[in-house]
């Protein structure tokens, strides 16, 4: 048994016992308290049990169901509560039912259905392990990107490989699922398509398309339906509009329902085409949970006794913990966050995040090149060192893909184990160990067209305005990167001495790529290069700037307003900024949608220690 005063708590938390002390005391000291908590919490191999630890305290202390006082699950879907409404998780029935004797039942009366599901499905884990041993033929991946996202990513597609029969509904042409696919399907994007969500406060709103579909693109739900008719189910399936598909999810909603679900649509069931269309955002559940009432036989709640697993230490042979998450400015797998050059420059490449002390006894240095390995596998990806990377800890991104990237895999990484309750796969504490990958030479192709992925050891491609960038390292001789450049008139600088090599390839006079590679010497900024892409050349375009100074930006921390890192670390400086809104005034930076203001709140306090140093 663990212990749970004060000083064990703050050791496990690797807190200030001070610091825990005073958490505790705010608590305590304010009766509306909101618990936000997100995937740290969630991907877990104890995911379940540390989420009904927080309800049962907001449970236990009255906090609950009122006004700034509820547990808040941060997810990064936009249509998570949707999804679960309509049973779109295999341990789920629709409408909030699930598989008990009287919810199976009941969904059978309603769907008229003889052959219901008596039990949970396979989970993602469980189903792909499934499909690697041949006890699943036939598979169909919609809106998701498994050979990129599952843990094990490389047993994942060993099974999708050897699987029979496997059908990607996907909105791009090229993913690295849909390259198993045996039949692929053009499905609509989100700005395409017609129909409702649901957000975390259980507000269902009208979606309504801003697009046209392109070919032969088309909805899901038109997908499904089409499919199950030409299998002799028409009458099962109906559906002919969204409309339809929405009176039918009302009506199960309220159907033999006398207040044992808080899901109930009852005032939708009858809902006409014309009021569907103009349907304003409403909330099920009213103020769930206010009355002090809830969905149970006698109306009280539930505290869920909950068991603090301890976690696997550090293996001798894996003795750092892979931590893996999100970027800021990316999404899930970048299949569209990849394509906007504003967003791509902020995180351009996949970085492995390491605390300075545990570079320097590993050998690492900051923006080289080293490989995570884990019993699963191992990929190659480029260091930053960062003072707020827990020691012993490593960090790394889960949006590179095949697609854009040699390297920074991350579901290759992780260990196959689940939450027994919830089946999450525990993405946050696998061990891990990394090293450092030499290189020979470094460099970086720009072109105003798509280029092929270069064969070498490191290749990420961004995308940029006018065009792709790729960031290059490798052993061997980069002359093979001469074959990615497109016809043109050719200007070519060469310093053997420090094995550099610079060309430029011009098309009627304007720049359509450019190549610097080097063994020894220095590369130029990309950011003057990438705004000569596709405008007339310049004669300093093999120097990579323009004569005179310029300043140096840094990376950009607020996307909106092309701000960088050096801008705001100067104006904070010079200006003595101490606050975000100050440097809101002053550069615009954090005006406008907000994800920067950690990031400038952080850079302002690091000044603030240098100055008082």
């Amino acid at each position: 048994m663990e212990r749970s005063d004060l000083w064990s708590v703050a050791k496990a938390c690797d807190l200030p016992p001070a610091d825990l002390r005073r958490f505790f005391e705010l608590f305590a000291a304010h009766p509306r308290t909101v618990t936000l908590f997100s995937q740290g919490v969630n991907q877990s191999l104890r995911g379940t049990d540390q989420v009904n630890a927080i309800v049962n305290l907001h449970l236990a202390t009255g906090r609950i169901g009122k006004p700034g006082a509820a547990p808040f699950s941060i997810t990064g879907q936009p249509n998570a509560m949707g999804g679960r409404e309509v049973g779109g998780l295999a341990s789920t029935l629709a409408a909030h039912m699930g598989f008990v004797p009287d919810d199976v039942a009941r969904v059978g009366r309603f769907w008229a259905a003889p052959n219901m599901a008596c039990k949970p499905g396979l989970k993602a884990v469980d189903l792909f392990r499934a499909v690697g041993e041949g006890r699943i033929k036939a598979l169909w991946v919609m809106a998701t990107n498994p050979a990129v996202s599952m843990p094990d990513a490389g047993r994942v597609r060993e099974a999708l490989a050897a699987c029979p029969f496997v059908v990607v509904s996907d909105v791009v042409t090229d993913t690295d699922t849909s390259k198993f696919a045996h039949v692929r399907l053009p499905a609509a994007a989100w700005g395409e398509k017609d129909g409702t969500v649901t957000n975390s406060e259980r507000r269902i709103s009208r979606q309504r398309a801003v697009l046209d579909l392109p070919g032969e693109a088309r909805p899901d739900w038109w997908i499904v339906t089409q499919v199950a008719r030409r299998m002799g189910w028409r009458t099962a399936f109906p559906y002919d509009r969204p409309a339809e598909i929405f009176r039918e999810h009302a009506r199960l909603s309220a159907y033999q329902n006398q207040g044992a679900r808080l899901f109930e649509l009852r005032e939708q069931v009858a809902i006409g085409n014309h009021a569907y269309e103009a349907l304003a955002p409403f909330r099920w559940g009213g103020d769930a949970f206010a009355d002090g009432r809830f969905p149970t036989p006698d109306g009280k709640a539930r505290l869920v006794p909950v068991q603090q697993m301890t976690l696997q230490d550090p293996l001798a042979k894996w003795p750092l913990t892979l931590n893996t998450g999100r970027y800021r400015d990316h999404w899930h797998t970048m299949t569209r966050t990849g394509l906007s050059p504003k967003l791509a420059r902020h995180r351009d490449e996949p970085l492995v995040e390491v605390h300075p002390d545990d570079a320097v006894e590993l050998g690492l240095a900051d923006r080289g090149l080293a490989r995570v390995s884990t019993p699963q596998g191992d990929s190659v990806f480029r260091v930053t060192l960062s003072t707020g990377q827990r020691r012993g800890e490593l960090f790394v991104p889960i949006h590179w893909t095949d697609q854009q990237s040699t390297g920074g895999r991350t579901g290759l990484l992780p260990r196959p184990l689940v939450d027994p309750h919830s089946g999450q796969p525990g993405f946050k504490s696998t061990p891990a160990t990394i090293a450092p990958v030499a290189i020979e030479w470094r460099g970086f192709l720009l072109a105003t067209g798509e280029v092929k992925q270069p064969d070498c050891l490191w290749a990420t491609r961004v995308q940029v305005a006018g065009g792709v960038l790729y960031e290059l390292a490798g052993q061997g001789d980069p002359v093979q990167l001469d074959a990615l450049l497109p016809k043109g008139e050719r200007v070519e600088a060469v310093d053997r001495a420090r094995g550099s090599r610079r060309v430029a390839v011009l098309k009627d006079g304007k720049l359509a790529a450019a190549l610097f590679v080097t063994r020894e010497g220095l590369l130029p900024s990309r950011e003057w290069l990438i705004a000569q892409i596709g405008e007339a050349a310049s004669p300093a375009v093999l120097a990579g700037a323009p004569p005179g100074a310029r300043e140096d930006r840094g990376p950009i921390v607020c996307l909106c307003f092309d701000v960088g890192l050096k801008t705001i670390v100067s104006a904070v400086a010079s200006q003595q900024l101490t606050s975000v809104e100050a440097v809101g005034a002053a550069l615009s930076a954090g005006t406008n949608c907000g994800s920067c203001r950690p990031a400038i709140r952080r850079l302002i306090e690091q000044n603030r220690s240098v100055a008082n140093a």
